[in-house]
């Protein structure tokens, strides 16, 4: 993967840092946890801080353009993100008893 940033501004008001990106990519679709965690390395966040807003593609194209939000801390995260973004890309929870 290989990632290009092309704005990267801050929004005092809401404290956040406000990204745009382009991702080149080879082979699969990279899903949506892959794209955060590079994120979170290459800009020294915590994923807990990070929401991935939209992602878009082109056919026949191995590129995604996109947009993600970097919070300050948790709370303002919650504050103003719609709880439909927050669970997007995350982890779900095991099922226990599951076969």
């Amino acid at each position: 993967m290989d990632f290009e940033i092309k704005s990267d501004k801050r929004n005092e008001l809401l404290s956040r840092r406000e990204v745009k990106f382009t991702l080149k990519y080879d082979g699969a679709t990279p899903s949506r946890m892959q794209i955060i965690g590079k994120i979170c390395a290459l800009l020294n966040v915590k994923e807990q801080q990070v929401v991935l807003d939209s992602l878009k593609s082109s056919f026949g194209k191995m590129e995604i353009n996109g947009d993600v939000r970097i919070y300050d801390n948790e709370e303002g995260k919650k504050k103003t993100e719609r709880a439909h973004l927050m669970e997007r890309g995350m982890p779900k929870p095991k099922q226990e008893g599951a076969a």
